[in-house]
């Protein structure tokens, strides 16, 4: 049976390995504007029954628990956490941020929408908002020549105000963002970008503001929601179930050198 807890311990060992790689990669993009913390899931491993629970005993009689040996654990899945993150002013006009549910629609290369939470916008040299990839927002907003001043509201609307134009704003585009029904299905890109996946399902688009999606802030950037401290223990649980899991593989070493010296 050592050799059986060997293998056991080895996917605990596996198991912590990779939850410790997710906080490292939590912890990694603490500063990432618009970054959402992994959580890593366990599950353990199938039974060996050796005695069937509710099995006759007798003819009157039925066994309580059975005989099931556990074969270890391991990693289901990795669930992002859509919870806020902390919310930081700026003077840039273009730095824009969703307070509530919801995402950024941005167009990649190949016409695909992607998703995001990073609402650190930019102008390309045609005068488009852009996100730092260089990648446009899917509703295209150009912001006109002489531009001196750019309002975006709490409901998407854009509006400037351009040089020898009287100084009255005029509307330049609407700012839609989409929910979706499991957030956490999204594929994550990398780049603070997301794909739509079945698990998502479809993107839910709207107006910021209304039907349960966030307002936008403007002179604002969405943080990451990762805590140093709640990322620090979990490192110290993790170490320590590392730790035990090691004991257990050299204990097991241990019984399986007294069986081979002594038998």
């Amino acid at each position: 049976m050592s050799s059986s807890a060997l293998w056991v311990s080895k996917t605990g060992l596996e198991a912590q390995d990779l939850r410790m790689t997710t906080i490292s990669n939590n912890l990694a993009n603490v500063s990432t504007v618009g970054f959402k913390k992994d959580r890593a899931m366990f599950q353990d491993l199938f039974y060996q029954v050796q005695r069937q629970p509710g099995t006759q005993a007798d003819e009157l009689n039925q066994v309580p628990s059975g005989l099931q040996m556990g074969t270890g654990v391991r990693i289901n899945g990795t669930q992002k956490q859509f919870t806020e993150g902390s919310f930081e002013t700026t003077k840039n006009p273009l730095d824009v941020a969703i307070t509530g549910q919801g995402f950024f629609q941005i167009e990649s290369p190949n016409g695909d929408v992607l998703y995001s939470r990073n609402g650190q916008f930019q102008l390309n040299a045609e005068s488009m908002l852009v996100n730092s990839d260089g990648l446009p927002l899917a509703q295209n907003i150009t912001i006109p020549d002489n531009t001196t001043k750019v309002t975006i509201g709490k409901d998407g609307t854009v509006s400037a105000v351009v040089a020898g134009n009287n100084a009255a704003p005029q509307n330049i585009g609407q700012i839609q963002t989409v929910n979706f029904t499991n957030p956490a299905g999204l594929e994550a890109l990398g780049g603070n970008l997301y794909r739509e996946t079945a698990a998502s399902g479809a993107p839910i688009e709207g107006i910021p503001g209304q039907d349960a999606l966030g307002e936008l802030q403007q002179f604002t950037v969405e943080g990451s929601n990762v805590s140093v401290v709640d990322e620090m223990v979990d490192m110290i649980a993790v170490q320590r179930a590392y730790e035990m899991n090691a004991k257990v593989v050299s204990a097991a070493d241990e019984m399986l050198r007294f069986v081979n010296q002594n038998m």
